[in-house]
């Protein structure tokens, strides 16, 4: 049943994509705002599907630590699942994903992607891009815009070692705004690269926000804390609740400590 439930998904979920951008082809000649709430769109209908579907639901929790009318803020947010991507936008009025370059170059994801004003960046640069990353968030937010940003850069499994890169940090050193860290469980349901789908609960929490000021390192260390201290404790709510989780866990701690190990060899 967990196969047949998560093939219907799969197959509405992508047909539902595609629908939505042929039907949202007219916004790309539109102004920014047109294409974002095809954003929202996407990830409103993803989040009914999954739940009629494969009995995912989703949980909101810490609302009242999101600015009223959004403003200049980086997002900074625990990434397991492609779950994460298409929820974050439902919440912030204005916002901008960094995100790998290669995405803007995908037929018609990638159209929409440039029209909201996304900003791909190419990963193999390292630290030589971040002085062009801090130009680019310095312009988004003397619009008022909110920065999404992965500190970990690229999804990791739920109850995997933290692997945080420290141009966060310096982002939030150069640009002087707030950051809002973001924890959730989502990877026990989906995890990355998963076809199943598995029933339950995913809880995204918006944790207090962290003011600009801080020193970097301090601020660094606070944040990797904040986040890993409530994903954790999401996680373990989650395997209370269903003790089979606890084999997701153990799985992808393994699967992410052998990666690791891999990269720092090739290094």
């Amino acid at each position: 049943m967990l196969f047949l439930r998560s093939l219907v998904f799969q197959i509405l979920f992508w047909c539902n994509t595609i629908l939505l951008m042929l039907i949202w082809l007219p916004g790309l000649v539109m102004p920014r705002r047109v294409s974002m709430e095809l954003g929202r769109t996407w990830g409103r209908t993803s989040l009914w599907l999954v739940d009629k579907l494969c009995g995912l639901k989703v949980e909101w929790r810490g609302l009242e630590n999101i600015p009223p009318g959004g403003g200049a803020l980086i997002v900074a947010s625990k990434h397991q699942s492609i779950w994460d991507t298409f929820v974050l936008p439902i919440r912030f009025p204005d916002f901008s994903y960094i995100l790998k370059r290669e995405l803007v170059w995908i037929p018609f994801f990638g159209w929409y992607l440039l029209a909201a004003e996304q900003v791909g960046i190419n990963r193999a640069k390292g630290g030589k891009l971040l002085p062009q990353l801090i130009d680019k968030a310095k312009d988004l937010f003397a619009q008022k815009r909110q920065l999404f940003i992965f500190p970990e850069g690229t999804r990791r499994p739920a109850g995997a070692p933290p692997s945080y890169k420290f141009g966060v940090a310096q982002l939030y050193a150069a640009t002087n705004v707030p950051v809002l860290p973001v924890a959730l469980n989502a990877g026990l349901f989906w995890p990355r690269r998963a076809f199943l789908v598995r029933p339950g609960k995913v809880v995204i929490e918006f944790l207090p926000m962290i003011q600009p000021g801080l020193p970097t390192r301090e601020f660094y260390e606070k944040l990797q804390t904040q986040i890993e201290t409530a994903s954790d404790r999401l996680i373990a709510e989650a395997v209370a609740q269903e003790p089979s989780l606890a084999s997701v866990v153990a799985e992808g701690q393994a699967r992410a400590i052998a990666r690791d190990k891999r990269r720092r060899e090739r290094a």
